[in-house]
């Protein structure tokens, strides 16, 4: 009678050890979790470029960064560099130096240069090299020297803020600050080879 019982309680701790090993609740744990972690909810959270805050990485192919070359680099060189546009001169020259070379265009295409209108704030205009169009009214650059310190900025959120949408007066994002800048600048237009599509076209 006391074996029978001794295999019993036996029988019994091995059903319970067998029961907690098959339910595995620290695994099952683990893996709400991770889970929970890695949910888009937790993306969708992030405030999107609209609102000017932080853009949605879920939008932009890779977050802004900057990057700090051997070598100060000047915006007209970055762009020539990554256009293969082969114009020289100021920074605010190049769009009417580039008639009858390249296409010009209104609106952005990627791998075109977008070409800043000189001002008080940049007396010799500004050069960018779009990389990507986020929508009608939101691309991405790359460019040099926007900070005057020689670097290169990518993955740039550029906003429209013309107000019949034609891209002639932009917003720029700010990387100190992670938001767009109060400044408005003014465009004169987009170049590239003849083989770019502007967006719309």
């Amino acid at each position: 009678m006391t074996l029978s019982l001794g295999a019993t309680r036996l029988s019994a701790c091995a059903f319970v050890a067998a029961a907690l090993f098959l339910l595995n609740p620290v695994t099952a744990q683990a893996d709400e979790t991770i889970e929970a972690v890695t949910s888009p909810a937790l993306e969708l959270a992030t405030p999107s470029i609209p609102q000017i805050t932080t853009p949605a990485p879920d939008v932009l192919s890779a977050l802004p960064s900057v990057e700090k070359p051997f070598k100060r680099l000047y915006c007209v060189e970055y762009a020539r560099l990554r256009s293969g546009l082969a114009i020289f001169g100021d920074a605010r020259q190049w769009w009417n130096r580039a008639r009858n070379l390249y296409d010009e265009f209104a609106q952005p295409a990627v791998d075109a240069v977008m070409v800043f209108s000189g001002s008080k704030r940049i007396r010799k205009g500004h050069v960018a090299v779009v990389t990507q169009i986020v929508s009608p009214r939101e691309i991405v650059i790359d460019h040099a020297n926007w900070q005057n310190h020689g670097e290169i900025d990518h993955n740039t959120p550029v906003l429209d803020v013309s107000s019949k949408n034609d891209w002639s007066a932009v917003r720029v994002w700010d990387m100190p600050t992670r938001q767009f800048g109060t400044h408005i600048y003014k465009i004169s237009g987009f170049i590239a080879g003849h083989s770019a599509v502007a967006a719309g076209s």
